[in-house]
Parts: structure tokens; C-alpha cells; sequence
């Protein structure tokens, strides 16, 4: 493990926001930067000793923050409102980036972060600006491994090390957090059993029991999210920006865990990731089109309102006879994950996406932006379900301004698959070009 730096101030808690403030560099893109003495393959953890506490540097230090088994003095490591989060209102904060190495992830764990979400994107920025990436890399192109090939081999080594991280807290609440989420190809959105078998391949090589796959909720998925948790491998449904995908992807859960003939569900668990921010991004450019005052006054405030609404489906969904009897079997809830909680309108609250959607069963997964500013300041209290009217009001006010939720859902959608699958296309070509500039490939 990375050795001891003394805190820069007497006073933790003051340093733990800046310790989690993002500081890129030209070669990280996690905004944590430790340096491991091993590779995260070959060591043990032990959160009982080895995420004791965090400590950062003067900010002119390269090295901002590193951690190891003790300070040097045995203290526990300090409590955040992330502890707070999970422990009082029952919603569980993830934090929605990856990179080597993920012994990066350690004193996020240790302020309360219980698990890790990744899409193509996140590992698009990693692969593609980290040489961290290029031994392994170069190793396998010389085995003969074609470019996406290798590109899976790279992901599933840092999924395999990250729920390795995780698994302490994925045995200490039997399966229900600890997750770590890795996505299906974006090129196989429309792709039913393609999907499918995306899922199970997956599934397979990564083998770790807390790994979570995601799947989009795309029409053409929909069906696939049923048959993927009949097979018994837990999900992650993302891109879910409509409450009528919602209920579908919800039906899809419950449609699998019934098909699947298991006496013993208490192990395929799922989450369904409703996406927010970028539902405000679009209706607020409609809104400024309308240009109404109750138009304006409506801004920034459509996605929170749909996802309050989306927890009072949830809550409908999850009870009665047919789940209950699902419950016998030991099923456990799909919960409601809010996803692209960083705020893109520098006018809005920077924690805007978190702090009205607390509740329990429910997880917030968090890049940086937001992670940082829920820790410097956000409260904790349960807030999604404080004013269930005020939602529907704000809801249906924008229907009767012109809003089409249906119309949003799909845009959002289409929008949120070509998104990824630009990502994708660049890190191929990306690993192509590196391969090319390892002198890999002969031209």
C-alpha cells in the first residue's frame, strides 16, 4: 500500500473535502492520486485495517493524497455525510468513475462509498489519456489479441479489482451493495440476443458475485433485461430517462426473477439507473423557447420531479401479492439508482441531483463534481418523498405547457446510446493509434 502522508491541518474534516476536490493531471483521470507499491491484482485488503484513515497534501505536493493500513497513531477514519447517508436515510452513495489504479478507490471507501458504476465513457478517458493501461496492453496485442479484444481484457482486469475492493461490504450486507457495474458493447443497443449473450460472456469472465452488468433500457433491451436476471446474473438497467420505460424495466425484473425457477432469489439483485440532470438540460431549452414566466419558473426543476415520481412507482410496484410472493423466495427490491447527478447549469445548487432524492433503497451514484460537493456541504435527510403533490404539480404543469415526456424519454435515449457508442468508437481507435505508437501493429 501507498505509504503515510501527516494531514496538512489539524482538522480532518476540514481537509476531507479538499482531499476528494478533483485535481487532474495530464495522465489521471481519477481525481484521486495515490501510488500503490504493488499492483492491484496481487494484494489483500482488509477494510477492518487497511482504510483507517484519509490524508492529503499541501496543495504544491504532487502526491495529494495517499493512504495505508494505519496513521501511524490506529484512528478510525473520519465519519462524512456519506456514512450518514447509508446508515440513517438508507440510500446508498456510489461514486460513477474508474481508472488505475483502483487503489485509487481506497479512501473513497473508507469516507463511505459503497460502490462503483462505470460506462464507456469513463473508461474511453481513462484508456485513452493513462499509460497505465500499456503493459498490459501491449502484452496482449502481442499475443495476438485483436484491438477490442484487448480493450475487454483491459476492463474486466480493473471491474475483476475493483469489486475485489467492494467485496468486504458486499458480504457485510449479504449481497445487498458492494457493486461494481460494467456496461454490454453500446453498439449492441437494438440488439436483443446479442445483449443477451453480452450479458452472460461478461457475467463469465469477470466472475466476481458482486458484479453488476449493465444493460440499456432500450426497447430492443428490455426484453433482454428479463432473460439476462432469469439467468440468474444480477443487473444494472441504465439510460432509464421515462417513467414508462421505468415501469417496463421494472416488469422486466420482476418477469426474470419468476422465469428464473430458482428456490433462492436472495442472489440476483438489480438496480434501475433513472437518469436526471440531463432531463433538465433538454426541457430547459424548451422552456426558454416557450418564454413564458411560468415557463422560466419551471426551470431546473423537471427532472427532480419525475424522479420523485419514479419512487412512487417504485414503491407501488415493489408491494402486494405478486412481491410478495417473490419475497418469499428471498427476492430483494430493484433499486431506484439516480444517475448524471452533476449539474450542468452552473446557475443551479451544485448538489441539486442529490440532495432532493434521498430515501431509502435507493442509490446516488456520483462523479466527482458532485461527490465533493454533497461531502463539503450537503445535508442528510430524507427528502424524495417530503412533497409528493409538489411533484405531480410540476409534472403535469409542464404537460400543459407543451412538455412531451414520452418525446424527452425517447430523445434522451437515442442521445445517451450514440453518446456511448462515440466513446466506444474513439477508444478503439485510440487503442489502435497507441497500439501504433507501441510499434505493435506493422502498417
Amino acid at each position: 500500500m501507498a505509504s503515510v502522508s501527516k494531514l496538512s491541518t489539524p482538522n480532518p474534516a476540514a481537509s476531507l473535502s479538499e482531499a476528494l476536490r478533483p485535481r487532474r493531471d495530464s495522465s489521471r483521470n481519477c481525481f484521486l492520486s495515490l501510488r500503490p507499491s504493488s499492483s492491484a491484482a496481487n494484494y489483500k485488503i482488509n477494510l477492518s485495517a487497511s482504510l483507517r484513515s484519509l490524508h492529503s497534501l499541501p496543495l504544491k505536493t504532487s502526491l495529494r493524497v495517499k493512504c495505508s493500513q494505519t496513521d501511524g497513531n490506529g484512528s478510525a477514519a473520519k465519519r462524512t455525510v456519506l456514512h450518514d447517508l447509508y446508515e440513517k436515510e438508507g440510500q446508498s452513495p456510489w461514486y460513477d468513475n474508474l481508472c488505475r489504479p483502483v487503489t485509487d478507490l481506497l479512501p473513497l471507501i473508507a469516507s463511505g462509498v459503497r460502490g462503483v458504476t462505470s460506462n464507456p465513457a469513463i473508461f474511453q478517458k481513462a484508456i485513452s489519456s493513462s499509460d497505465a493501461y500499456n503493459d498490459q496492453f501491449r502484452e496482449l496485442v502481442q499475443a495476438g489479441k485483436d484491438i477490442e479484444s484487448a480493450y475487454w481484457e483491459l476492463v474486466v482486469k480493473d471491474i475483476q479489482d475493483a469489486c475485489k475492493l467492494f467485496e468486504p461490504i458486499y458480504d457485510q450486507t449479504d449481497g445487498g451493495d458492494g457493486y461494481v457495474s460494467v456496461e454490454v458493447s453500446p453498439r449492441l443497443a437494438d440488439d436483443t440476443e446479442g445483449t443477451i449473450e453480452a450479458a452472460k460472456w461478461l457475467h463469465k469472465v469477470v466472475d466476481r458475485p458482486n458484479v453488476y452488468i449493465k444493460i440499456p433500457a432500450t426497447e430492443a433491451c428490455v426484453p433482454s433485461i428479463k432473460e439476462v436476471i432469469a439467468n440468474g446474473i444480477s443487473v444494472n438497467v441504465t439510460l432509464i430517462f421515462s417513467l414508462a420505460r421505468y415501469e417496463a424495466v421494472i416488469d422486466a425484473y420482476l418477469d426474470g426473477l419468476e422465469a428464473s425457477g430458482l428456490n433462492d432469489l436472495s442472489r440476483v439483485t438489480s438496480v434501475a439507473s433513472f437518469f436526471v440532470s440531463r432531463v433538465d438540460t433538454l426541457i430547459d431549452k424548451s422552456l426558454e423557447k416557450i418564454g413564458t414566466p411560468e415557463a422560466l419558473n419551471l426551470r431546473g426543476k423537471a427532472a427532480v420531479a419525475q424522479a420523485a415520481l419514479a419512487y412512487q412507482l417504485y414503491q407501488r410496484k415493489f408491494s402486494g401479492p405478486r412481491w410478495e410472493a417473490l419475497v418469499k423466495k428471498g427476492a430483494k427490491k430493484q433499486r431506484l439508482l439516480w444517475a448524471s447527478t452533476s449539474v450542468k447549469n452552473p446557475a443551479y445548487p451544485d448538489t441539486l441531483y442529490v440532495a432532493p432524492l434521498i430515501g431509502p433503497d435507493t442509490v446516488s451514484t456520483m462523479p466527482d463534481q458532485a461527490l465533493e460537493a454533497f461531502i463539503d456541504h450537503g445535508t442528510v435527510s430524507r427528502t424524495i418523498d417530503s412533497n409528493a403533490s409538489e411533484a405531480e404539480g410540476i409534472y403535469n404543469a409542464l404537460q400543459k405547457l407543451g412538455i412531451d415526456w414520452g418525446h424527452v424519454g425517447n430523445q434522451l435515449e437515442l442521445e445517451g446510446v450514440d453518446s456511448f457508442k462515440k466513446s466506444f468508437d474513439s477508444l478503439l481507435d485510440s487503442l489502435q493509434e497507441k497500439a501504433n505508437s507501441l510499434k505493435l501493429v506493422s502498417h
